[in-house]
């Protein structure tokens, strides 16, 4: 029997069979030391002794796991498709998606006006911002230290009473960990007051206070988002998906399932040309060439000079940038535009090579290029003629058209070196890959940002990859690998073969993060009718809401059809015309409410964040974000609605968590090390 300390997320609780096979362990050490496979479990003992190295300590342990198992489950944070959209998620992030104010409400009630409410509130998001504002509107600092610092210590205490004192402990700064304690166990008992109140005096007298106030807002955030779930698509569109980047890896308790833009980042990191090439429009596309150059410190001056050369008497009519003129320097307009169209079709020429390259995608009608009519200016789309919006192409040639030009190349290999030495990007894309997944199974939800490839009639779909057909979960851990070896293997054909995964993984229509027929980039460029832009969705998206569709995908990832749920992303909800998130009696939960303003007009809301504690689902819809300084000093907070989608009937502990099915496992190996102690086998350290 081979053991370790912990298991994967996704795993079982403990069985009837194995509690009793625990008990057994722990009165029979000799029977089990006399295994065939005892050795490797008295080496794992031994090694494990290190840690626990008496009776003592190993008894102490299994007391304070059985404890933790008591607990109230924790709390986890769903979000999706973020978009770059920085300072609206690092609000949401520190307002705990409404959870804060909650219990501020639930802590002082009528104590408070709702003016003082907000203050506080504001002061927990954005502390020393709103300490600045107060010392430069001439308030006694003295006295506002003090109220303020009591009235956080409260919340701190109502933010932690569901965790043990440790974890609680693990929250806070360190520099502040024992003084925050400290104030955190203070009571009502006359005997310690004169103690607390010359902490807080102390703190006051050394200007020490700022800084512990800071550290208590942050204890606060820690404590209320315990878990985040990115349910994909951090990239593209919004202006700061790095900035997003670096504050989920300051997070201590964060997963990521990768969405088709994210895999974009992540191809273009591992220097495919084609990712490269798709995530310079997209920037370009939305004015965000700021995140390429400032963001990640990839050089774009060679595109800018390709771009006014190549294209300086072209107007470019269909690439100017989608942008929000308040944010947007109008005078970068003109390069923009052409960069936008430069980088444009030098996607279209790789797509068409990454196509050719892999007949077994069947792809050939995304073959645009070459059905455009020089003469006519139109182009044979599916059969149908439509005039074409330009026919300036200049470096397309119509006996090769998806043929780079010498310039195309040595800029398309310029931007290669750059991406591929990226520092940050990279330390961004080691991030995603440590931390991420195709999918992930965490307390019996199944999350992924897209679909799975599904038959018209409901069966999985078998999808080629590398000579071989994959269906169904199998086909998601082969995709996953293939991802995470694209990235590792060294520069050479094996990589650049293997990381053409990622256009697949971008566009396929059996792609299980696209999830449509065919991306209509090209057509709305180039072709006015709107008819050609048209993305029909997969089966997945017309099935969804078939419960013996959803059991199937249960069936197929090991999960129980009455306490499972599917947890989507990729598509936004149009709340404003009535679709609901919820779907198939909430077994399947779609989460994309338009984080991105470009989305907003389309969904009628901001985003949507879905929460799950110990009571069961909340769903959160929030309104849009003004900006961090409206915050500041009006205490504008996003607003934000909550629904109830599921409460369960026996508030959930720890114990029907897999961390507890983790502490499960630790406990089966500590009885098993006490009563090796206990029976001879195994000395005592200490």
């Amino acid at each position: 029997m081979t053991s370790r300390f912990t298991k994967p997320a996704g795993s079982s609780e403990t069985t009837a069979a194995e509690e009793a096979a625990n008990h057994r362990a722990s009165e029979h050490i000799s029977d089990f030391m006399g295994d065939p496979d005892a050795r490797i479990s008295k080496h794992y003992l031994e090694a494990l002794s290190y840690r626990f190295p008496s009776i003592a300590k190993a008894s102490t342990e299994i007391i304070n796991l059985c404890s933790i198992l008591q607990l109230p489950k924790e709390t986890e944070h769903f979000m999706t498709d973020i978009h770059g959209e920085y300072e609206q998620f690092i609000h949401i992030m520190k307002n705990g998606s409404g959870t804060i104010r909650s219990k501020i409400e639930d802590e002082f009630g009528f104590d408070l006006s709702q003016q003082d409410k907000k203050d506080l509130a504001t002061l927990i998001y954005y502390p020393q911002e709103k300490i600045d504002l107060v010392k430069a509107s001439g308030e006694n600092m003295h006295d506002w230290y003090r109220t303020m610092l009591l009235r956080l210590i409260r919340i701190a205490k109502r933010a932690g009473r569901k965790y043990t004192r440790s974890k609680v402990r693990k929250s806070m700064p360190p520099e502040f960990s024992y003084l925050i304690e400290e104030l955190m166990s203070e009571t009502d008992y006359a005997d310690k007051n004169n103690y607390y109140d010359r902490i807080l005096e102390s703190m006051i007298q050394v200007d020490r206070v700022e800084e512990c106030i800071c550290a208590i807002a942050q204890t606060i955030q820690n404590l209320t988002v315990n878990h985040l779930h990115i349910i994909g698509d951090i990239y593209d569109r919004g202006p700061g998906p790095h900035i997003v980047m670096d504050k989920l890896m300051n997070m201590k308790a964060v997963d990521i399932q990768w969405g088709n833009h994210d895999i974009v980042w992540m191809g273009a990191a591992c220097g495919n040309l084609t990712m490269i090439a798709t995530a310079l429009r997209l920037t370009a596309r939305y004015g965000n060439l700021d995140t390429v150059e400032d963001g990640y410190g990839i050089n774009l001056v060679p595109l800018l000079r390709f771009a006014m050369k190549t294209y300086a008497d072209d107007p470019c009519i269909c690439f100017s940038p989608k942008v929000d003129e308040n944010t947007y320097d109008m005078n970068d307009l003109p390069q923009d535009t052409k960069m936008h169209k430069a980088i444009a079709i030098i996607q279209f020429k790789l797509e068409g090579q990454m196509i050719k390259r892999h007949p077994e995608w069947h792809m050939e009608d995304r073959l645009l290029l070459d059905k455009i009519d020089r003469k006519k200016g139109t182009i044979l789309w599916y059969g149908k003629e439509y005039p074409m919006r330009s026919m300036l192409f200049p470096t397309v040639d119509p006996e090769d058209p998806y043929r780079l030009t010498e310039e195309e190349e040595a800029l398309m290999e310029h931007l290669k070196v750059s991406f591929m030495n990226s520092e940050k990007l990279q330390r961004h894309v080691r991030f995603l890959l440590n931390h991420g997944s195709l999918y992930l199974i965490y307390n019996s939800n199944l999350l992924f940002h897209g679909c799975i490839p599904l038959t018209q009639d409901g069966n999985f779909a078998k999808v080629p990859v590398n000579g071989k057909e994959y269906s169904g979960r199998a086909l998601m851990d082969t995709l996953d690998n293939l991802v995470r070896k694209g990235y590792y293997l060294p520069a050479g054909p094996e990589k650049d073969e293997t990381t053409d995964v990622f256009y697949f993984l971008w566009t396929h229509p059996l792609s299980p993060l696209f999830g449509k027929y065919r991306m209509t980039t090209f057509e709305r460029y180039f072709i006015a009718e709107p008819e050609t832009h048209v993305e029909e969705k997969t089966p997945y998206y017309k099935l969804y809401n078939n419960e013996e569709i959803v059991h199937k995908i249960f069936d197929e990832f090991g999960l129980d059809w009455e306490n499972s749920h599917i947890i989507n992303g990729h598509v936004p909800v149009k709340q404003s015309r009535g679709e609901s998130p919820i779907k198939c009696g909430g077994k399947l939960l779609m989460i994309d409410g338009g984080f991105s303003r470009a989305y907003q007009k389309t969904t009628g809301i901001a985003g949507y964040t879905l929460i799950s504690n110990s009571y069961g689902f909340k769903l959160v819809y929030h309104e849009p974000f003004t900006s961090k300084e409206d915050a500041i000093r009006r205490g504008s907070d996003i607003h934000s609605e909550t629904l109830v989608v599921e409460n369960v009937l026996r508030r959930q502990s720890v114990g029907d968590s897999d961390t507890g099915a983790n502490i499960h496992q630790q406990l089966t190996e500590l009885r098993a090390l006490l009563a090796a102690y206990r029976s001879g086998e195994i000395r005592e350290r200490e």
